[in-house]
C-alpha cells in the first residue's frame, strides 16, 4: 500500500462536513466487491451514514448514459465524445448524489470518479490529460475526493476475474488495456502532476495492490480508510 500526500502549498481543507472516497483501478481489480465491503464495515459504526454510488450511474440520467457508454451497440462514440458522456453522467451524479451527501455529514463510496477518465481516455486513449481535467474541474464544480483509493492488479488476474462479463470497452485491443493498467500502476508518480508542478488530480491517494486475497486487500483499504477518518485502532 503506497499513500500520496498533496504537498505542502496544496493544503487539502474538506470544504464539507462528510467525507468523500473514490474507488478506482482497471476492470477486474474488485472495485465494486471492495467498496461494497467497506460499506457495511463503516455502517457497523453508528456514527457514519454511507451513501454508495457508481460513475457513471446513480441517477435516471446517469443509468441511461451509463447503458449507452458500455454496452455493445450501433453507436461508436468517439474518444472524446465518450468522455464528454460520462462527464454529464458525473455532473448529474455530484449535483443529485454527491453534494447533498457531503454537506449532510455523510460518506460518499463511489466507484470511479475522474481519475478513469484521466487512465482510459487520456492515458490509453490518448486525449490530452490537461484536457480531460478542465472538463472534470466543469463537471463536478470542482469537486475531488477527500481520498481516492486505487486498485491495481495485473491484466492477466483482470482478465481471469472478468471472465465473459465483456463490454463496450472490454472489447478494445489488449493494448489499449496494458496502458490503462500502466496508467493506474503509476498514478502516483506520473499522472498527478502536471504542467509546471501542477497537480492533474490534486486528491489524497493510496495505491493497493488488488491481486492479493479479498480479505487481505479489505484490511489494507480499511488501514487507509481509518487513517484518513482517523478511526484509531478499529478491526
Amino acid at each position: 500500500m503506497t499513500e500520496y500526500k498533496l504537498p505542502s502549498y496544496l493544503s487539502w481543507e474538506r470544504p464539507h462536513p462528510g467525507f468523500f472516497l473514490a474507488f478506482e483501478g482497471p476492470d477486474g481489480g474488485g472495485k465494486s466487491t471492495q467498496a461494497a465491503r467497506l460499506a457495511d464495515w463503516l455502517r457497523e459504526d453508528d456514527e457514519f451514514d454511507v451513501v454508495t454510488c457508481r460513475d457513471p450511474g446513480s441517477t435516471p440520467l446517469g443509468n441511461r448514459l451509463r447503458e449507452l457508454l458500455l454496452e455493445r451497440s450501433e453507436l461508436h462514440p468517439t474518444l472524446r465524445a465518450e468522455m464528454l458522456l460520462f462527464m454529464a453522467s458525473r455532473a448529474q451524479l455530484v449535483e443529485d448524489v454527491i453534494r447533498p451527501a457531503l454537506a449532510a455529514g455523510r460518506v460518499v463510496i463511489c466507484d470511479r470518479f475522474l481519475l478513469s477518465n484521466i487512465v482510459y481516455q487520456g492515458v490509453a486513449g490518448g486525449l490530452p490529460i490537461d484536457e480531460i481535467a478542465r472538463v472534470g474541474q466543469v463537471a463536478t464544480g470542482g469537486l475531488l475526493p477527500d481520498l481516492t483509493l486505487v486498485l491495481n492488479v495485473s491484466r492477466d488476474t483482470a482478465k481471469s476475474r472478468i471472465g465473459a462479463a465483456r463490454d463496450r470497452l472490454e472489447d478494445r485491443p489488449e493494448s489499449y488495456h496494458a496502458q490503462v493498467n500502466k496508467g493506474f500502476s503509476n498514478a502516483l508518480d506520473l499522472m498527478i502532476v502536471g504542467p509546471e508542478g501542477c497537480p492533474y488530480y490534486p486528491s489524497p491517494m493510496t495505491t493497493i495492490d488488488a491481486s492479493k486475497d479479498a480479505d487481505d486487500v479489505a484490511r489494507q483499504i480499511r488501514k487507509a480508510v481509518a487513517n484518513a477518518l482517523r478511526l484509531g485502532s478499529r478491526p
